[in-house]
């Protein structure tokens, strides 16, 4: 059987390529609401971060979801990501990539 292609998404604050699955997206909708997306699909415009609270805390200290994004974060949104990625990480490490 033919392997698959792993789709590959670039890190807006480390620059490096990653599969999608050890990447979390943040949206930016059209009407202007910044939220994280786990599935990958909802609409607007989007932005790759690592799944790592390093890349995270580095993103956070320099704003740069902020420039990307076009937009001003409050640092509680910052906060719930860096929750967020801890919790994930948690769990790959518990469970493994799935």
């Amino acid at each position: 059987m033919k392997k698959r292609k792993l789709p590959l998404r670039k890190c807006v604050v480390s620059g490096a390529m990653k599969p999608k699955k050890e990447m979390i997206r943040i949206v930016r909708s059209k009407e202007g609401t910044i939220s994280m997306d786990p599935s990958g699909k909802m609409p607007g415009r989007g932005a790759y971060v690592s799944i790592e609270p390093e890349v995270v805390q580095d993103a956070w200290d320099r704003k740069v979801l902020d420039k990307v994004l076009e937009t001003s974060l409050e640092d509680s949104f910052y906060a719930e990501l860096l929750a967020y990625v801890e919790h994930q990480k948690a769990r790959q490490e518990l469970f493994g990539n799935e």
